[in-house]
């Protein structure tokens, strides 16, 4: 690996507000969740995903999503985005002035239809004004696109379906997309094929990489990334979350273990591991359970050693 043509700064999304936490069953109060955003933003992370606009009844988790937004004490340069599925989730998230709104599609026709019970075009099309409405306030956009290496449903995914994702995201607004690996399937090459799809229709500064650690590939995913000049990507603290619709798909990788490798090359984040680490400790003591950070743990086990 030639170090010197790897992106000296790389900027990360820490997803485990939303994310993370959206399929939890224990309850996890509003405070609780405007503490780890705190916490995170303590550490120096400068965007978070805070929280989704969808019904109660879908995800009850999100269901105190104006408490949070609301109760978060926003600081300069960071940007907080939500995640809005419908134009009803959008209008319901204006009062609470998110900087950005993501939409999210897939890049699987059978995981589409498990996940929002439509076809990949019919999703677009109903993001579309969702997408019009949010850049005409001066909103920005993401776009998530799943499943784009591999599927529960369909096994792997061509680049060429990534590639028509992207597309039709480009085609209705969306600013900028991530390239996820949902069910944590992906290889490193399987992973550059399905970025370079994507590049087809953005260019690389509008292009992140979104990895799950199912096989223990995420780490080396985000190497193969690095390679083709991304600098965006998304984790989730103490590697919380996972995919409802992929049976045992782990989380996301752990934000921690993304910052250790990225310092450990000499690649700049504006993150301070030890604060990350401590707002991992304090959502994992929450959940009652381990952080899934190898990283915290072994930080934690030298601390207490």
């Amino acid at each position: 690996m030639n170090l010197a043509h790897l992106p000296t700064r790389v900027k990360l999304i820490d997803v485990g507000p939303r994310d993370g936490l959206q399929n939890e069953k224990t309850p996890v109060p509003a405070d609780v969740k405007i503490s780890l955003v705190q916490r995170l933003q303590d550490a120096g992370l400068q965007e978070i995903e805070v929280t989704s606009y969808v019904s109660p009844k879908w995800v009850p988790q999100m269901a105190d999503n104006h408490a949070v937004m609301q109760g978060i004490a926003r600081r300069s340069g960071v940007r907080y985005s939500v995640l809005t599925p419908n134009l009803q989730g959008y209008e319901a998230s204006v009062q609470d002035r998110p900087d950005e709104i993501v939409v999210f599609g897939a890049a699987s026709e059978a995981f589409s239809q498990k996940n929002i019970n439509c076809s990949i075009a019919e999703s677009i099309e109903r993001f579309a004004p969702v997408v019009a409405a949010a850049r005409a306030a001066g909103i920005a956009v993401r776009g998530a696109m799943s499943c784009t290496v591999g599927c529960p449903y369909e096994g792997e995914i061509a680049p060429e379906r990534v590639a028509y994702l992207a597309g039709l995201m480009r085609g209705i607004g969306v600013q900028r997309v991530d390239v996820a690996d949902t069910i944590g399937v992906g290889t490193p090459r399987k992973v550059q094929r399905a970025i370079e799809a994507a590049l087809q229709h953005y260019a690389i500064d509008e292009v992140s990489g979104h990895f799950h650690d199912t096989y223990g590939q995420a780490l080396v995913n985000t190497l193969a990334a690095l390679e083709l000049g991304v600098w965006n990507f998304q984790s989730s603290v103490a590697g919380l979350g996972g995919c409802p619709y992929a049976k045992g798909a782990t989380g996301n990788v752990a934000t921690e273990d993304l910052v250790y490798l990225l310092h450990g090359m000499g690649i700049e984040t504006g993150i301070d591991l030890d604060k990350l680490i401590d707002a991992g400790v304090y959502i994992s003591d929450f959940l009652g359970r381990k952080s899934a950070s190898r990283v915290a743990v072994a930080v934690l086990n030298k601390r207490a050693g």
